[in-house]
């Protein structure tokens, strides 16, 4: 789609295309357009299939919204997600600027939830239709005398001093795939840095699997999870040098890193914890070993075990019955005699896979399970528990 495609969308025949699509079957799209083309132009309809397409795909990021929206293949897949871009926002409200350069705005995901939130923001993209999606996405959410779409090289653009914070969201996607390589970003990471470290205030957004070492000293660094999935981790200048933080939303409890050794190793207790991924992305599994009395079950996994239960937000608590060196058939015997026909199966540390795994027990019973396949003091294990409701 080109941009004056985009445009004929906006149109009223266009809009009355995108509502009459707005529950329709993707199976069925073949159907579809050959009927909606015996009264409309065909390039329009394809234009208003794939937009369709495209909102139903960022519902799971936009909620409702969506349908409101505009995307563009590449934007639903590297936007983010509407409620940590509220959170995130929420950050720079606290530092106080009044306006905030967003730079690789894409579909303009963190620029609408900043201007939701009284930033001035321009929003600045190098390519012409992402910049008239930002536009329309814009003036669809309500926030266009505040959100200014600008069509530019970002890093051609005007001095970023001349801002009092700024947000920066290089492209970490190519040709290939997803880019690994921090320098290889779309502008690279030191390019992101040294403009967020010219303002009061700055914002870059990275790959959550981006190595410790790679961090700038001066940065503070943040993983996000939404909902138990991590989502990506951000640098900050100007908030807290050194600091090491994982935010869990949507409870929006934040654990920040005390520079604990790694916690020792001991047999496995009565309870098990599993770290939420933003807590081990940030290296900050000592911390929680500490708030629960508790140590790990391997020096190289990220489980936590302890003798009581103690409730908290960072990770998830499992009840264990049994812990036994692995063994398919003896696992299958013990959850046929127990009458378990549900069975999850978690790993970590283990070359096993869960689907294979269930397809081997063939569980039929009316009692569920928990199989936790990973090592213990070195040794394959399989732990067997429940969930501890929190």
């Amino acid at each position: 789609m080109d941009v004056d495609a985009f445009d004929r969308l906006l149109s009223p025949e266009g809009q009355e295309l995108l509502a009459a699509l707005r529950d329709y079957d993707p199976a069925r799209e073949l159907a579809t357009a050959t009927r909606l083309r015996r009264d409309h132009p065909a390039e329009l309809v394809s234009a208003a299939l794939t937009q369709a397409r495209l909102r139903q795909r960022a519902e799971a990021k936009f909620g409702a919204d969506a349908y409101r929206m505009y995307f563009t293949p590449d934007g639903v897949e590297q936007s983010t997600r509407a409620s940590v871009a509220r959170y995130r926002a929420e950050r720079f409200a606290d530092h106080g600027p009044v306006e905030v350069l967003d730079l690789c705005c894409g579909i303009g995901g963190d620029a609408l939830a900043l201007a939701a939130r009284g930033f001035v923001v321009p929003a600045v993209d190098r390519d012409p239709l992402t910049c008239a999606v930002v536009r329309a996405n814009a003036e669809a959410l309500g926030v266009s005398e505040l959100l200014h779409a600008v069509c530019a090289d970002v890093t051609a653009y005007a001095d970023a001093t001349a801002y009092e914070a700024v947000f920066i969201d290089p492209a970490r996607r190519g040709g290939r795939g997803r880019i690994f390589d921090p320098e290889a970003y779309s502008p690279p990471l030191s390019w992101a840095v040294e403009t967020a470290r010219a303002v009061d205030f700055g914002a870059i957004k990275i790959a959550p699997g981006i190595p410790h070492e790679a961090i700038p000293d001066d940065a503070e660094a943040e993983w996000i999870s939404d909902g138990g999935d991590v989502k990506e981790a951000v640098l900050w200048f100007g908030a807290e040098p050194g600091v090491r933080r994982a935010t869990l939303l949507p409870q929006g409890v934040s654990l920040t890193g005390r520079g604990l050794p790694d916690p020792d190793v001991r047999p496995v207790g009565r309870y098990l914890y599993e770290p939420d991924g933003a807590v081990i992305r940030a290296h900050l599994v000592a911390e929680v070993a500490e708030e629960v009395g508790g140590g790990l079950i391997d020096a190289t996994i990220a489980y936590v075990t302890a003798d009581e239960l103690t409730p908290t937000p960072y990770a998830s608590a499992y009840e264990i019955t049994d812990v036994l060196p692995f063994n398919v058939k003896r696992l299958k015997a013990l959850l046929r005699e127990r009458g378990v026909g549900v069975v999850t199966v978690k790993k970590r540390g283990s070359a096993v896979e869960p689907e294979e795994l269930r397809r081997k027990l063939k569980p039929a019973g009316p009692n569920s399970c928990t199989v936790i396949l990973t090592r213990v003091a070195g040794a394959p294990t399989m732990l067997l528990g429940h969930p501890v409701s929190r």
